[in-house]
């Protein structure tokens, strides 16, 4: 099975590796990463009918869930608790699984990638459902994990999409929507760490983003949902209301605290000239939307 894999193949350009110097290594590694923005490109139709459905979860009170074993698990565990602090999302919104539980994070755990139960497992514990929209994820497109998991969501009336690195991938027969960014050989054959790696991060940053953005939380190009939790994000909000309203410095950090340190409701106070009060109940009313309150 594995030699039919793209991923697997050996790259004709780097066949003496190991007799490159530094710098000829970091070439070879930037000209193949090059061309993985173009692969996503190609995959970009399907990529947003993953968007489309991950909108219609949450606006039905759904769950946005990656799952994967090893690097695609830890990349879909990493986007999953970036969406806390960058859109104010409540934790179980998005959610990241990877094989073998959160220890396998920083250690392999033997075995976990190969087992479907388990994935039927973890999503059973989370009472996955038709309001939810499933991303599995495998560079290989094979992963029993992730095929056990796709195969449960989907009997539980789930949207599943695949994101794999190969065409014709095996967990694309159990998705609604099939993602297939074909990155080729790796320059280190079989890592797929590398190439295939980026490639699963760029599809994860845009499906979370452009998904966080179909629900309001996001203004012009400003992240007015982010959650002030340390000194730095602290003075980003004071900044992100300067830049939303047009005002200096020192308005926008006393319609800060005016505001209960809320940006968005401080963005729409500034704007109306409404109270904090006045701010949220029309914030409800637009669903989020600073463009649609009035």
């Amino acid at each position: 099975m594995l030699d039919k894999l793209t991923t697997e193949k050996r790259n004709e350009k780097t066949m003496d590796l190991d007799l490159m110097s530094v710098k000829e290594i970091l070439e070879t590694m930037n000209k193949e990463d090059l061309t993985v923005p173009q692969s996503v490109a190609s995959e970009i139709p399907q990529i947003e009918e993953a968007v489309q459905k991950a909108i219609s979860s949450f606006r039905k009170g759904g769950r946005l869930i990656y799952l994967g074993a090893g690097t695609s698990g830890r990349l879909g565990v990493l986007d999953a608790v970036e969406c806390v602090p960058t859109f104010g999302s409540p934790p179980e919104m998005v959610q990241g699984f990877i094989a073998g539980g959160m220890k396998a994070f920083t250690k392999a755990v033997e075995g976990a990638e190969d087992n479907e139960a388990l994935g039927v497992e973890d999503l059973d514990n989370i009472s996955v459902n038709e309001n939810d929209t499933l991303i599995g994820i495998a560079a290989s497109g094979r992963t029993p994990y992730v095929i056990g998991a796709l195969k449960h969501a989907k009997a539980k009336g789930a949207t599943t999409v695949s994101l794999s690195c190969n065409k014709n991938s095996e967990i694309s027969k159990y998705a609604d929507i099939a993602i297939e960014v074909e990155t080729g050989p790796e320059v280190l054959t079989g890592s797929t760490r590398l190439k295939a790696g980026t490639a699963q991060k760029l599809v994860l940053n845009m499906i979370s983003t452009a998904s966080m953005i179909g629900i309001g939380k996001v203004y012009k190009n400003l992240m007015v949902d982010v959650q002030p939790t340390n000194k730095k994000l602290v003075e980003r909000s004071k900044r992100i209301i300067m830049q939303a309203t047009e005002t200096d410095y020192e308005t926008a950090s006393a319609f800060y605290e005016k505001a209960n340190e809320d940006v968005k409701a401080a963005i729409v106070m500034i704007l109306l000239g409404s109270s904090y009060e006045e701010a949220r109940e029309k914030l409800e009313q637009s669903n989020g939307f600073i463009r649609k309150t009035k």
